[in-house]
């Protein structure tokens, strides 16, 4: 899957992923290869993927993401530090 994750100020992440776990406004959910299309809104949390280089965060405040045909577009309101 491809995944982008982009703010109004840059963008943080762009690349292949194998698993994306989002902090969904009404709960935490995962997005798979294959995921049938979605949209959604997020909240303040953890974005989580792992791809060759492992398991990596970003801590987001919030957004909306669209998942379609194995692209995942996240644009985030921005970013927060733990």
């Amino acid at each position: 899957m491809y995944l982008e994750v982009v703010t109004p100020i840059s963008k943080v992440f762009e690349g292949e992923v194998s698993v994306i776990t989002f902090p969904g406004t009404d709960g935490s959910f995962q997005v798979l290869n294959d995921h049938a299309p979605l949209v959604s809104t997020l909240t303040k949390g953890e974005l989580i993927y792992k791809n060759t280089k492992g398991e990596n965060k970003v801590n987001i405040t919030g957004g909306v993401v669209e998942v379609l045909n194995n692209k995942i577009i996240v644009l985030a309101d921005g970013l927060f530090e733990n």
